[in-house]
């Protein structure tokens, strides 16, 4: 897993800035001893607001014609209502900050979540310089045919349909308790009205509402459609392209769009956009931690902690630029400096997007069960489709790599109700069918995936079920797989991505041995992490340098952190290096912890153990 990319609306002020006052959710949900959550404070609304709202409306209605029973009945119905609503937000807010301490002294866990949209397979943009009118639009264009309602597909799969029926119950439980409220408030509204000022008018008689976020706020990204809000903030541009901050969001939606969707050509639209925003607003915060997330996605993590450095030097408390520190210090294998950043952005800027960083730096280290249980509180608070299938596929993840297939396809299922199109709950679907034996369904979803998403972890899976389904036509078809793998990494690299991790892992197995062997030193030169470690000592195995290779598959596993694969390769690499037990040791490990992480690793694990006897 990479890192985890996400942003959350500030929560408050315009500079992110927390109140010295200002209770996290962590704190309140401990005053309130059980951890259900934060109240809302003195004199606010549910959402925060203080004045204007249906509540406050009511009330002033309420007194305004105090032996209304009409009036009592409203006031009572807008107060369960809001009661309803606040425990609703109580289960949406974080329980905690994740250091929070219970009174045994064990730490208590938070609640995370990013969001994620839809994908599509756009053609590379051109090389121009930016103009002073946005980027285009950008055109959907699938690589294959898809179809959802097919048998393998996520809307037929009985978890998720399961999913999606309570989901609707919850909806309708709830619009038919505010419905009743909604009859009996309006009355109130109506007599209250002049009084309190609830409706205001423009001089035509029409009632005018509060003014609606601008469309280049960053927190258009965090819900709705990503390619609608994109093509929102081009007309926008096109009208004001003196907006910097408009400039900076688009820059940052582009990074979004090429990250959910596999489209490395995305990228140098972002730099362009991002480099608008920083000529009409030199060191500009937005554009600041735009160029981080950008830098990040490319794979240039010395870069990207440059740019979260200084932004934080002028805002501590930069949600973004703390979230992209965290991201820098993990991929550059910086374990401790990187837990210690998620200690910190903790502490600043509580909630969704540290939280599911907290999780991932745990999981590294081994400690699985705090990473659940914070993906599951996660999950409990989030609100927006984005953010469920975010989190929700974060927790498939979890449970694949520890082998529990059931809570995988729970987990998987709970992503795709929120978006049957979420890439990575695709593909760990796809995955964990493969491994339970479901070959021939497993084989239609991944077929489904590559066909939108043709990505190298996917095109390598793939390639590799087709080899061993063994069938008529199935070895060409495995080549035609890996050959695309070389045509994603030109195609990363042209917008400016370093592939080299990918091509190692790929090529090691089923390319040029060489080339991988190249590209795993060099990414190993760049980056010292767990991953790298484990790509250099199997590209050195597989060229028949196992002495050398030994040490690199030690070091892969000397966080805690547990994977299979990893497992797999240590013990091949310590039998071919005489190690017997130690080896047949390392791959039963490795069978115990996920027997199918591999289509063609855990068959030969199992080959290997059978020999052995």
């Amino acid at each position: 897993m990479g890192p985890r990319e996400n942003s959350n609306t500030l929560k408050r002020g315009d500079d992110g800035r927390r109140p010295p006052g200002d209770q996290t959710a962590g704190e309140a949900a401990r005053e309130a001893g059980d951890g259900s959550g934060s109240a809302a404070g003195p004199g606010a609304g549910d959402d925060g607001t203080a004045a204007g709202t249906p509540e406050a409306a009511t009330r002033a209605a309420t007194e305004s014609a105090a032996e209304s029973a009409a009036a009592r009945a409203a006031e009572a119905a807008a107060e369960a209502a809001a009661r309803d609503e606040r425990a609703a937000t109580q289960r949406r807010t974080a329980t905690g900050r994740v250091r929070g301490r219970r009174a045994d002294g064990l730490r208590l866990v938070p609640d995370p979540t990013p969001e994620l949209p839809t994908p599509s397979v756009p053609p590379p943009p051109d090389s121009a310089e930016p103009s002073d009118s946005p980027e285009p639009s950008e055109p959907s264009v699938s690589s294959g045919p898809h179809d959802s309602s097919g048998s393998s597909g996520p809307s037929s799969d009985p978890r998720v349909l399961a999913v999606r029926r309570f989901k609707e119950f919850g909806r309708r439980l709830r619009a038919l308790r505010l419905g009743g409220s909604v009859v009996l408030l309006a009355v109130a509204l109506t007599a209250g009205s002049v009084a309190v000022g609830a409706l205001r008018d423009d001089g035509t008689g029409t009632a005018v509402a509060a003014a609606a976020p601008g469309v280049m706020s960053p927190a258009a990204l965090n819900g709705g459609d990503l390619e609608a809000n994109i093509k929102a903030l081009q007309a926008h541009l096109r009208g004001q392209p003196k907006d910097f901050g408009g400039w900076a969001t688009l820059g940052l939606a582009y990074v979004e769009q090429a990250r959910t969707k596999g489209d490395p050509s995305r990228y140098p639209q972002a730099e362009r956009a991002l480099r608008r925003s920083l000529d009409l607003r030199p060191g500009n915060e937005q554009a600041l931690t735009g160029r981080a997330a950008l830098a990040a996605a490319r794979h240039r993590f010395d870069e990207a902690l440059g740019y979260a450095d200084r932004v934080l030097r002028e805002n501590p408390y930069s949600e973004r630029a703390l979230c992209s520190r965290i991201d820098a210090l993990v991929e550059l294998g910086r374990y401790a400096e990187a837990s210690k950043a998620a200690d910190t952005a903790d502490d600043r800027r509580p909630g969704i997007p540290v939280f599911t960083r907290y999780a991932y730096v745990r999981e590294l280290r081994g400690d699985v069960r705090t990473a659940r249980r914070v993906l599951e509180q996660a999950l409990a608070t989030a609100a927006t489709p984005g953010d469920i299938a975010y989190v929700a596929a974060q927790l498939g993840q979890l449970a694949w790599n520890q082998g529990d297939y059931a809570t995988a396809l729970t987990d998987y299922a709970r992503a795709l109700a929120a978006d049957e199109n979420y890439l990575p709950a695709l593909e760990g679907r796809a995955r964990v069918l493969a491994a339970r034996g479901e070959r021939a369904t497993a084989v239609a979803a991944m077929e489904q995936v590559v066909a939108r998403f043709p990505l190298p972890g996917p095109l390598v899976e793939l390639g590799e079920l087709y080899e061993e389904r063994g069938g008529e036509g199935d070895r060409a078809r495995a080549a035609d797989q890996y050959a695309l793998v070389d045509a994603w990494t030109a195609l990363a690299r042209a917008g400016g991505v370093n592939a080299d991790l990918d091509t190692a892992l790929a090529a090691a197995d089923h390319g040029d041995r060489a080339s991988a062997l190249r590209a795993a030193r060099a990414e190993y030169a760049r980056r010292r992490t767990v991953h790298t470690a484990d790509a250099l000592a199997w590209a050195l195995h597989m060229g028949g340098r196992d002495a050398e290779a030994l040490r690199y598959t030690r070091e892969a596993a000397a966080t805690g952190y547990r994977n299979a694969l990893f497992l797999y390769h240590r013990g091949t690499i310590e039998r071919a290096t005489g190690h017997e037990q130690d080896g047949l040791a390392s791959l039963r490990a490795a069978l115990r912890l996920n027997p199918g992480f591999s289509t063609l690793g855990a068959r030969q694990a199992r080959a290997a153990l059978e020999d052995a006897k």
